[in-house]
């Protein structure tokens, strides 16, 4: 068979092939397995439900996949190679857990932490010279920022620094960081991969069969290994990736479109609008720009909440990506204080587009 696009990829890839085998990989619920073809027990070797994912993710990425029980044991992972003393450059605009982590273990000496701007090219060409590992996010969440990829990947870099990339709300289909000369590309997998809020997923796909050997071992050591109903709910989303987030992203630009010209509104962040700064520099390394907005309610965070709290259709929830849309106030949630009092993150799922836009409509005439 020819090489598949991604779209038929997501469809075909790692099903059973057997005559009389089930078409979808099973959910096999087992610790130990019967000696003799090569897998004894899940927690050193995998299960053929982890595998089928892991061949789908990593075929996508380019690299080999590895899969977590959640994201942020996925990102943990990629700190966990990291020696005693050793330097880290992660983004300013970066998922507050993986902040957290950061933030936690040079408190305990672990290493040291420099935070760089996503925008700011030549900050990372700074960091990759002097950096263990290089943290980036892009499109950053929530705020949207892009960090140019291209460039930031083919900078010179210390021997041995990783440069690792969450690409979470990019996704596999709109971008490929090991392509641009990332080591890492890293999911949680509980947002637009599994795409139905109903489970715990981490994966990072590796470039070096030998970096994933390490992060295979890094799971077995820590224990941080995925269920089996979660890694077989994981691949059932994939098999609809492509027409979910083809949805998520028609309804996203228009509604962002719509809240751009609200009176009520400023600072909207889409990268698919044309007044988004890095418009061109997302077209030109990503295929799509994904379902997730933000944007400002001018009157601050008390009406903020009121919208929040207002909306029908829409979902008053954290998290992103799934088929329903949420929306909430981002500095209202833990660790993130330090953004606009009415900052609003609104993750587009794929109902009705007018009805959406209708929502929105209602809850800030209130």
């Amino acid at each position: 068979m020819e090489k598949l696009s991604p779209e038929s990829w997501l469809v075909k890839a790692a099903r059973p092939e057997e005559p009389g085998a089930p078409l979808n990989t099973p959910i096999i619920p087992s610790s130990n397995f019967l000696k003799g073809a090569g897998i004894q027990y899940s927690r050193e070797d995998s299960t053929p439900t982890w595998n089928a994912l892991e061949t789908i993710v990593g075929e996508l990425e380019g690299g080999e996949c590895v899969a977590y029980s959640s994201g942020m044991a996925a990102a943990a992972a990629v700190f966990a190679q990291l020696a005693v003393g050793s330097k880290i450059a992660i983004a300013d605009d970066c998922y507050h857990g993986v902040t957290k982590l950061a933030a936690e273990g040079q408190a305990q000496g672990r290493w040291r932490v420099q935070r760089v701007a996503v925008a700011d090219t030549e900050g990372w060409k700074a960091a990759m010279l002097d950096s263990d590992l290089v943290w980036l996010e892009s499109p950053s969440n929530p705020l949207l920022v892009l960090a140019d990829l291209q460039a930031i990947g083919s900078a010179p870099r210390k021997p041995g620094c990783l440069l690792a990339l969450d690409n979470t709300v990019a996704t596999p289909l709109n971008q490929q960081p090991l392509k641009f000369g990332a080591d890492i590309s890293m999911h949680s997998g509980t947002k637009y991969i599994g795409g139905h809020s109903d489970l715990l997923m981490g994966l990072l796909v590796a470039k070096d069969p030998g970096l994933a050997s390490r992060f295979r071992h890094a799971r077995l050591l820590h224990g941080a290994t995925p269920g089996a109903l979660e890694a077989y709910l994981a691949t059932r989303g994939l098999r609809t990736l492509a027409i979910r987030l083809e949805r998520a992203q028609t309804n996203a630009l228009k509604l962002a479109t719509y809240l751009e010209q609200h009176p009520a509104i400023e600072n909207v962040r889409y990268p698919g609008v044309d007044s988004h700064p890095q418009h061109a520099l997302a077209r030109s390394q990503m295929n799509g720009f994904s379902g997730l907005i933000s944007f400002e309610v001018k009157a601050g965070g008390e009406a903020a909440d009121h919208l929040c709290n207002s909306t029908r259709l829409i979902s008053h929830a954290t998290s992103l990506g799934s088929v329903e849309s949420t929306i909430e106030r981002r500095s209202a949630q833990k660790g993130q204080e330090h953004l606009a009092p009415g900052l609003i993150r609104l993750s587009v799922g794929i109902e009705n587009a007018d009805e959406l836009q209708a929502d929105l409509e209602q809850a800030l005439g209130r």
